[in-house]
């Protein structure tokens, strides 16, 4: 069943895409469905993307109160 777009924005959207893509506007809006559904069904939850910053930030630990960051970048570039 054929999908008609009966919205200007729309269409303006898919055009845009189509140009800057070089392909067809039935090939845009294939493209950025296809991507639209990869990303919508890949999505982590933030509550476990949340645990995983979590969980690196705690195997970091808390910074260091007596690193001075003034010497370390006058060593790294020379000025010692």
């Amino acid at each position: 069943m054929p999908l008609f777009i009966r919205d200007d924005d729309v269409t303006a959207m898919a055009e845009k895409l189509a140009k800057l893509t070089k392909v067809s506007k039935t090939d845009a809006v294939r493209v950025a469905l296809r991507h639209e559904l990869e990303r919508t069904r890949s999505g982590v939850p933030l509550r476990e993307r949340l645990a995983i910053i979590h969980e690196k930030a705690a195997k970091i630990g808390l910074p260091n109160p007596g690193f001075d960051m003034k010497a370390y970048t006058d060593e790294m570039w020379g000025d010692a």
